[in-house]
């Protein structure tokens, strides 16, 4: 399975439990990583094929001249590595027809085989939604979108890369990006979301792109049947720590860096294990 990240040295610890939970969840699949970047080091790499497991990992490193999108808006929690994924299809050799995105600041917790699979007829994305109807509208108006669709979180995103070299003008892309980033919230998500709205399939949140404030809304929602642990540990794929809540920092509010925690553990009594 071709899989995809993107990101800067800071977010390589992040990234190390997030490949250990999928090789953990995944114990007999290969994968070839295509890591996007402008600015990692050897010893970055080096980091990403130790993780137990790591001998499954084929690591296809890819750099980028930042010189590329030196007008992107950014920020200390929006790097400009988050936009590498919106020019995917032409920045990856061109073999690879299919890839699966994931942001480092999640977890899997089962199989991505069924995700991986998906036909996608005429969309060119599958990702999943974590707004509600008001918000929705609210950011079909911001982003001058048609009014139907969902605006889907870019943080799981299955991606047919053959379809979107044939028809992505990553020119397009970036006018969009210097007209709009005045208002532009969650930059490369605005951009995803305000030019392919009607090419990105809908994944059910709870499965592929659970956050903790989607567990809450779910819960809170009389007419849902509540989710628990449990029931995250047996059904969900991933669990994303979308947002300025992370397991990693001092505070964390709510239930789900219980997998997060218990991942740490794990894989630093493996690695301990592997040295001694």
């Amino acid at each position: 399975m071709n899989l995809l990240v993107t990101l800067d040295h800071n977010y390589v610890p992040v990234l190390r439990v997030m490949l250990f939970s999928l090789l953990q969840a995944n114990p007999v699949d290969h994968f070839a990583l295509y890591i996007v970047h402008s600015t990692l080091t050897e010893a970055d790499f080096e980091a990403m094929q130790s993780v137990p497991g790591g001998e499954r990992l084929q690591l296809c490193p890819v750099q980028v001249q930042d010189s590329m999108l030196a007008g992107a808006p950014i920020e200390k929690r929006y790097p400009r590595e988050m936009y590498y994924r919106l020019f995917a299809a032409h920045i990856l050799p061109a073999e690879v027809d299919r890839v699966l995105y994931l942001d480092p600041d999640l977890v899997v917790l089962n199989p991505v085989r069924t995700l991986y699979d998906l036909p996608l007829g005429d969309a060119w994305f599958a990702a999943a939604s974590h707004v509600k109807r008001t918000f929705q509208r609210l950011n079909e108006l911001r982003l001058d979108i048609p009014e139907g669709g969902a605006y889907v979180n870019s943080g799981v995103m299955l991606m047919d890369l053959a379809a979107l070299r044939s028809h992505q003008n990553p020119v397009q892309v970036l006018d969009y990006i210097e007209k709009n980033k005045v208002k532009m919230v969650l930059p490369d998500q605005d951009v995803l979301n305000a030019l392919y709205h009607d090419r990105i399939a809908q994944l059910n949140p709870l499965i592929y792109n659970l956050s903790e404030s989607y567990l809450a809304l779910h819960n809170l929602n009389f007419k849902n049947q509540p989710v628990d642990l449990d029931w995250v540990r047996t059904n969900a794929v991933f669990v994303h720590y979308c947002g300025r809540n992370k397991p990693w920092k001092p505070v964390y509010h709510g239930l789900l860096d219980t997998f997060y925690n218990e991942l740490t553990d794990e894989l630093a009594k493996a690695v301990s294990n592997k040295t001694s």
